[in-house]
This record gives C-alpha cells, structure tokens and sequence, in this order.
C-alpha cells in the first residue's frame, strides 16, 4: 500500500441540533442531539483512517489550552510533534437542520498560525515517498497557505503526489480565491472539490464539463473527482474517461465531514491501487455509512473487501 498524509486543519466541532426553524435572538431552543468531536478537514480524514484501520501520517497544529491538548490525544502518536499556537483552539459550533443542512460557527483560534514548518517537522519526505499526501483547509490556514509553492516543491522532490481539496473559501469564491485555487490545482495529482465548488469555480452548469475544465490545466496525467451527495460521484481519470458511481440509499442523520470521510476512504483505496470506479465505490459507500449512523460508523476494514477487489 503506497503511504498517506494529510495535511491541514484540525479543530474541535461542538454539533447540535437538529435545530428549526431559525431560532428567535433572546430565546433558547432545546436540541435533540449534541456531540463534542474532533473536526476540521484534516481531523475528519485522519479519525476515517484510524477507523478503516489505514496508516498514515497527519500534520497539523493545535491551540495551548485543554481542547488543543484533547485534539492531540486523539490521534496520539501521530500528533507528538505538533506545533502548539499560543492561540485558543479553534472551535466550530455546527448546527444541523433536519433537512441535513447545516450552519456553522467558528473562531479565528490557531488555524491560521499553521505553517509549513510545522508540516515539515511531522512528515518525512523519504518515507512519503511514491505517496499521496491530501492538501486541505486552504482558506483557514493562512500561514502555510502563503508557502504553498514550497510546499509543492518539497512534494515533488520526494515523488509525493499531492491531493487538493480546499474547502468552502470563507469570503466565497470570488475572483481572487478562483484564480488562487487554480494555481494550486496546476501543481496537483488529484483534485477533490464537491458539485457546488466545481461548477463555481469552472463558471460552467455542467460537473462533467466544469471537472474536465478545470482538470485540463492541472498537471498531466491528473484525476479530478466531483462528490455530489446523494446523486454519488463522477471523476475524469486520468485518461480523460468519465467515471461514474452510485451512492446508496440512506437515511440521513449527520452531513458533517461527509466529503472528508468521502476523501478518506477514495485516497485508502487509491493507495491500495485499487481502479478508479472501486476508488469511488468505497468512498461514497464509506461515507453513506458515515453520515447515515448515530455514533457515526465507517464499516471498518471490511469495507474494502467488497467492490474494491473487483476490476473496472
């Protein structure tokens, strides 16, 4: 199995909910559900991985105070050498909606103080090598976001094939974060935007359309995949092929971190080279499950063991 990373934010996600219609301002409103958990892009992958039993490797920093001691506790060893920010923890308060929607509420806190410093005094090059390393929470992590270029560097001088998801852009995807995220797309093996950030940021109605768009100017040879929810996903491979799964039919209980487990499970199964069309079998199977269970559930292992030996 080739190695993994990931690389970006982890921070504390308080969720409740479900909450409708929008509270009154003055008023309390009593929730069925509330779950203190370890979030963030980066955090949400690297729980996915701990649970389908994959190693990797998480660069990440965290606030000095109790929560960013816990962050750290969660991923033990892998967290050792984490930078710590003299910043609070960044916290999000996530509300959910029983159309599974939800809002969310974050503090500035450490995020934007991570850098590339910090991501290299926890992954090691030499080992990462012929790896895929996930890139992700690009608009909250502003310190290590301005060195990107040397980040790219650093990947292709180890053979490390980098995969982007940025995020939603807090400011939107206006002009200015368009043309950065194309700039970094140029640089990347592999793209991981959801439907909405992929026709925004192509200009086009089409995900097909706007992920072969974007793809043509990533390097060559680039996957771009498009989750889209409930209607499953689609990707263009590398040899430009339109890819397509299913997502199963669930109930759905809790979107949040849906498109990181997705991200988790597509990059587990990459890495054990399993065909495009497995890749994304497991990965919408994978998070169907996730986001369909109350405490949330991955299947586990076993979830590779089914379609991903098949062959496209």
């Amino acid at each position: 199995m080739r190695p993994l990373a990931v690389i970006g934010n982890v921070n504390v996600d308080l969720i409740v909910g479900p909450v409708a219609p929008w509270p009154k301002a003055g008023t309390e409103t009593v929730v069925d559900h509330d779950e203190l958990r370890v979030g963030g892009q980066a955090g949400n992958t690297g729980l996915a991985w701990q649970a389908l039993g994959v190693d990797f490797a998480i660069a990440a920093n965290v606030g000095d105070d109790q929560f960013g001691r816990w962050l750290g506790e969660a991923f033990g060893v892998r967290a050792a050498k984490w930078a710590i920010r003299p910043e609070g923890t960044t916290l999000s308060v996530g509300m959910t909606h029983p159309d599974g929607e939800r809002t969310f509420f974050t503090t500035r806190g450490h995020l934007p103080r991570f850098g590339l410093a910090d991501v290299l005094s926890v992954l090691d090059g030499p080992v990462l090598s012929g790896g895929y390393a996930l890139l992700c929470g690009s608009f909250l992590t502003e310190d290590l976001t301005r060195d990107y270029n040397a980040f790219f560097d650093w990947a292709d001088s180890h053979g490390v094939a980098v995969a982007l998801d940025t995020g939603w852009p807090i400011d939107g995807w206006t002009a200015a974060n368009c043309a950065a995220t194309r700039t970094w797309l140029s640089r990347c093996a592999l793209a991981l935007f959801n439907e909405v950030e992929t026709v925004t940021l192509a200009g086009l109605p089409s995900p097909a359309e706007a992920a072969r768009e974007i793809r043509s100017s990533m390097r060559q040879g680039a996957t771009f995949v498009v989750k889209r929810g409930p209607r499953g996903a689609i990707a263009i491979s590398p040899d430009g092929t339109l890819v397509e799964a299913a997502a199963p039919d669930v109930r759905v209980v809790d979107t949040i971190g849906a498109g990181d487990v997705f991200n988790a499970a597509f990059l587990a199964a990459l890495a054990q080279e399993r065909p495009l069309s497995a890749c994304l079998r497991a990965a919408t199977h994978v998070a169907s499950r996730a986001i369909s269970t109350l405490p949330r559930n991955y299947g586990g292992p076993v979830q590779f063991e089914g379609p991903m030996h098949e062959r496209a």
